[in-house]
């Protein structure tokens, strides 16, 4: 991979590292409280699954990104691009904290499902512009739908 702009790489990595960052504001406290008396399904992950997934993905995510941004913010599709990924990042820092931080499972079922969507849509947009980038965000796609169906299962179960 030649980096055309290194700032730009690592502005795009932190962009999406700082949503999981001010995501874990409410899910840290949560964690080792509220979190473990719900009922969980036989296949939720262990809760150390979760931090080095997430820190992986942001920084897929944030590769993605670069890929897409490098092709020129001046260009009507990358801008489009561009800032749906920033608030597709909003969206993303909700779910955490409507889920951990307000406990509100079924409110977070409806933003997981919309955050779904809008990830499909970035792949489709981001496939336009650069295919590498589309490529780096299945995994979050993959994730994000097993985290779907674990919300899903937790909030049916409590």
């Amino acid at each position: 991979m030649k980096i055309k702009s290194f700032k730009l790489l690592v502005i795009s990595i932190f962009l999406s590292q700082l949503a999981g960052i001010i995501g874990s504001v409410g899910t840290v406290s949560s964690i080792s409280s509220w979190y473990t008396y719900l009922v969980k399904p036989s296949f939720n992950p262990p809760n150390f699954i979760f931090g080095p997934v997430w820190t992986l993905l942001y920084t897929l995510m944030g590769i993605a990104l670069y890929f897409v941004w490098v092709k020129g913010y001046k260009k009507q599709k990358v801008k489009t691009a561009v800032n749906l990924f920033i608030i597709h990042l909003g969206i993303n820092t909700l779910w955490s904290l409507v889920f951990f931080g307000a406990r509100n499972l079924g409110a977070a079922l409806i933003i997981i499902l919309i955050l779904w969507a809008m990830i499909a849509y970035l792949i489709k947009l981001f496939w336009k512009i650069d295919s590498r980038s589309s490529y780096l965000l299945i995994p979050y796609l993959l994730w994000v739908s097993f985290a779907t169906i674990l919300n899903y299962s937790i909030w049916s179960l409590n």
